[in-house]
């Protein structure tokens, strides 16, 4: 008998960002910054490190760091414990940089979306919209 896992859907987001990969990164991986883009957290990019993300909503995001390529690739968990199906996500984010002639393409993977998840999906893809927008607003402060 073959068992095949259900299919599952990625949230994509990419922009150009004009500023260096280095620059980025540090929003990426600086717990401080990280709180002011995305929310609270006890991060460090060392690959093993277990965190949470608190949202302001009142929900914990259990998050392992899976792969640290400074200034170039970071790959965490992000797992929503709950007891209905369609919000409890195990899910795996990526942030792959790529330098370009006037920045930075930044793209995020988030994948790991069950087909019963359409809400989760959804909030998920609306969330990282505003993510991003808070994210080129603390870049655009930094020294």
């Amino acid at each position: 008998m073959n068992e095949t896992l259900p299919e599952t859907r990625s949230v994509v987001v990419e922009r150009e960002i004009p500023h260096p990969p280095e620059k980025i990164w540090r929003a990426l991986t600086q717990p401080h910054l990280v709180e002011e883009w995305l929310m609270k957290n006890d991060f460090k990019p060392v690959v093993g490190h277990r965190f949470n993300l608190r949202g302001d909503w009142g929900g914990v995001l259990d998050c392992e760091v899976l792969t640290v390529e400074p200034n170039k690739k970071l790959t965490y968990t992000w797992n929503f414990a709950h007891e209905d199906p369609a919000y409890d996500l195990k899910s795996v984010v990526t942030f792959t940089l790529t330098p370009t002639s006037t920045g930075t393409q930044l793209r995020m993977e988030q994948s790991g979306f069950r087909p019963e998840q359409r809400q989760a999906y959804g909030g998920a893809n609306a969330g990282w919209q505003k993510f991003f927008a808070n994210l080129e607003q603390v870049l655009a402060r930094m020294d």
